[in-house]
């Protein structure tokens, strides 16, 4: 019963967030601000209508003044509430074109400022990379992007695209990493408290001086960083639900 009433609470917040932050997208129309503006707005009551104990350790992210290229895991749509109060402000994310297409989500992630880019048409998404490249250094702005270029629905870290690493090395900027636990596997929405939320930003990898040529070994690098991350994550969730019940 709670989990559908969770749902059913969720659909409704879904809707409400959606016309407070039309309005706000509407007020300021390709604001880079308005990423995290929305994203608290989704983000915030979301997580307390879901019942998840929410940790989020940012210190490093938080500490970088600079343009950079955020790389997260992807798992599923959750994201958007659970990593949308944690995104800096100044922030744009990469999408596929087909969102700005459904009902009022689409319209409020385009007038976001957010990058829309075709996956199936190479020269398009090339053109939406170079325009990204720019936008970190002409709009002092961070990239959000979810390397795996799909959600993993909760089976591992999968490959990444090259995209965000190319985007790094041709603009000089660092990688941030930013992990999250495998809620998609522990997360119970028909208990009172349904899971924990485990959020790390690592470390950033610098990438002046490099060139695409360093990019396989860049991707590597960030790849083993992120698994090892999220399986420390994973291990700390699993330990904590092994204990005594609360």
């Amino acid at each position: 019963m709670l989990y559908f009433l969770r749902l059913f609470l969720l659909g409704v917040h879904f809707l409400l967030a959606g016309v407070i932050n039309l309005v706000i997208v509407l007020r300021y129309p390709f604001d880079k601000r308005n990423s995290a503006r929305c994203g608290r707005v989704y983000s915030v009551p979301a997580l307390r209508l879901l019942g998840v104990q929410a940790e989020i350790q940012d210190e490093t992210l938080r500490a970088q003044t600079t343009p950079c290229v955020i790389v997260a895991n992807h798992q599923s749509n959750y994201d958007l509430f659970m990593l949308g109060c944690m995104v800096p402000p100044r922030t744009a994310t990469i999408g596929k074109k087909s969102l700005r297409w459904i009902p009022i989500f689409g319209q409020i992630y385009w007038l976001a400022g957010n990058v829309l880019i075709e996956r199936g048409n190479a020269a398009k998404a090339k053109e939406a990379m170079l325009k990204t490249t720019a936008t970190l250094h002409e709009d002092n702005t961070h990239i959000w992007v979810f390397a795996e270029g799909t959600r993993n629905l909760g089976k591992g870290l999968l490959p990444f695209k090259k995209g965000a690493f190319q985007m790094a090395i041709n603009a000089g900027v660092p990688i941030v990493p930013v992990c999250v636990n495998t809620y998609k596997n522990s997360l119970r929405l028909n208990r009172w408290h349904s899971g924990r939320l485990l959020v790390r930003s690592l470390p950033a990898i610098p990438t002046a001086g490099m060139t695409l040529d360093d990019m396989p070994a860049l991707m590597e690098r960030c790849h083993a960083q992120m698994a090892e991350c999220i399986a420390a994550l994973d291990a700390e969730v699993a330990a904590s639900d092994a204990g005594p019940a609360r």
